[in-house]
């Protein structure tokens, strides 16, 4: 990729590149702004700054200051902070407490009431409930697992399966009629 750096004033270095993407790396703040108009800053603890976009709007927020004033956080500015990993992981934290981890092959979400979601790089999806229920999704199937060893399964084909802890299978069809019901 083709890029054209600039010097600016104290000792601060502009790079635009071909595709319209500008990147100014200042003492203490790395500003990257795209042709879209998306502006990402990271300061120095590695907090991302990213503006939101005022309401009704679908673009983001653009804040001015005047030359020779003190630069603020606007009010339309959410800081996510964001930990990068020496192994290439990386963190990020939600105002409400979320946890979101990205991670080579993976994705894991963790909410402020303890359920958790982990999307694997094939697309399976396991989401652990704070109540000790756990679903997985599969291009295959979809199951519940509940605490005390019942699992419903609903496959693709519309076919559903409730294995309860006691030993006994029911089988419904699409139509919910039941197929086998074995105990």
């Amino acid at each position: 990729m083709e890029s054209v750096h600039a010097a600016r004033s104290a000792g601060r270095e502009a790079a635009a590149a071909s595709k319209g993407a500008e990147r100014d790396a200042g003492a203490k703040t790395t500003v990257l702004q795209v042709c879209s108009g998306d502006v990402k800053k990271v300061v120095p603890d590695q907090r991302v700054v990213r503006p939101l976009p005022p309401t009704g709007s679908t673009c983001p927020g653009e804040t001015q200051a005047p030359k020779g004033s003190a630069n603020r956080a606007p009010t339309s500015t959410l800081v996510l902070p964001e930990k990068f990993h020496p192994d290439g992981s990386r963190e990020i934290l939600f105002p409400d407490g979320t946890v979101k981890r990205l991670s080579d092959g993976h994705e894991e979400t963790v909410f402020p009431d303890g359920t958790s979601v982990r999307v694997d790089r094939n697309g399976d999806k396991t989401i652990v409930f704070s109540n000790g229920q756990r679903d997985i999704h599969t291009a295959q199937f979809k199951r519940r697992e509940f605490p005390d060893g019942t699992t419903k399964t609903v496959y693709c084909n519309g076919l559903q399966e409730t294995k309860y802890a006691s030993g006994r299978v029911k089988v419904r069809d699409v139509t919910e009629n039941a197929v086998r019901d074995q105990k």
